[in-house]
């Protein structure tokens, strides 16, 4: 039983770890193409411009206040998916800003290229983490806490805070252009179509890996009778 239980939260592992690398990914083109990033990305930015660090340390930083925030609405201690979401991020996308390759196009159809890949990877590594059900990031986190506290509906409290994060992050100086406003209206949609396909591929994914599980366990017990 125990072999079974952890087979999966292995599997589960494996796609939780390629959504945060994947979503990951699609930030810092966002951030690289200088278009305009998503309003989390516009105050980590401007944090780093402001203070110094890295954008992925202020990621963490960032993360580390909302989960305390999120635990003292809710009164529960955050889940270690949150934890992890959390660390990995900032380490991947410090991670990718460090490859060489990883520049700014010279040219405004190649800055526009790079946004669009941006956006549709980190709506498809959104997708394919949220899919592991291996926990909530910090800001879904405290998206559900404050949904749970004001009695609000979930869009509601998410673009207020989307607002006031951006607001916050242009003040500081984060790249907030038109590239921002399309992310905005963009990623809804396209999370809405990415999330069902990375669900089906992922529940296919572990159900294969549940077969093999099965499997081994079976030749297992045949070995043991013969």
């Amino acid at each position: 039983m125990n072999s079974k239980k952890s087979g999966q939260i292995g599997a589960r592992f494996i796609v939780y770890l390629t959504g945060l690398l994947v979503m990951s990914l699609g930030i810092v083109l966002l951030i690289i193409a200088d278009l305009g990033a998503t309003p989390w990305d516009v105050l980590h930015v401007g944090l780093y411009y402001q203070l110094g660090l890295t954008i992925g340390t202020w990621s963490v930083i960032v993360g580390i206040v909302i989960l305390t925030v999120a635990s003292l609405i809710s009164k529960e201690f955050p889940k270690m998916g949150a934890f992890l979401n959390m660390v990995l991020i900032g380490v991947f996308i410090d991670l990718y800003l460090l490859l060489p390759f990883m520049q700014t196009p010279s040219s405004l159809s190649g800055k526009i290229l790079m946004f669009l890949f941006g956006i549709i990877i980190y709506c498809y590594g959104m997708g394919i983490y949220i899919s592991a059900q291996f926990g909530a990031g910090p800001r879904d986190s405290l998206m559900i806490a404050l949904t749970a506290k004001t009695g609000w509906k979930v869009g509601r409290v998410r673009s207020c805070m989307e607002v006031i994060v951006l607001i916050i992050g242009w003040q500081l100086g984060g790249p907030v252009f038109w590239g921002t406003v399309i992310i905005g209206l963009a990623i809804g949609p396209l999370a809405g179509k990415a999330l069902p396909q990375c669900q089906l591929v992922t529940d296919r994914f572990l159900a294969s890996m549940k077969k093999q599980v099965y499997t081994t366990i079976g030749k297992e017990k045949d070995r043991g009778v013969s």
